[in-house]
């Protein structure tokens, strides 16, 4: 029985890093960007859209359908780079038994 108060040890300890690393996902800051950055958008860790910046060019008339598309394909750019840090960070706290985790397992 001592190799499972040993597992249970270890469990515990990569809980406490799973939240340590929650905590520094929620604080991380990732922009995405469309359109030679004509179009900037900043979302925290937790997805929450912090910030838009729009290039003045796409603010005349008959721009309203490019922009939407702009916003669009920004989004999908900053929300590609969150996830992948946050597999990154996953990766970091989990070490050798991320492969055991479930798929799609976020934390």
């Amino acid at each position: 029985m001592k190799d499972l108060g040993a597992m249970m040890k270890q469990a515990q300890a990569m809980q406490a890093r799973l939240a340590d690393a929650q905590t520094q996902l929620q604080e991380t800051i990732i922009q995405g960007s469309a359109g030679g950055d004509a179009v900037t958008l900043t979302l925290k860790g937790s997805g929450e859209l912090v910030a838009v910046q729009i290039d003045e060019s796409l603010l005349q008339a008959g721009e309203g359908e490019m922009l939407s598309d702009l916003i669009v394909l920004a989004h999908a750019d900053a929300k590609k780079k969150l996830d992948a840090a946050s597999a990154a960070l996953m990766q970091q706290v989990a070490g050798p038994m991320a492969g055991m985790l479930p798929p799609g397992m976020k934390f």
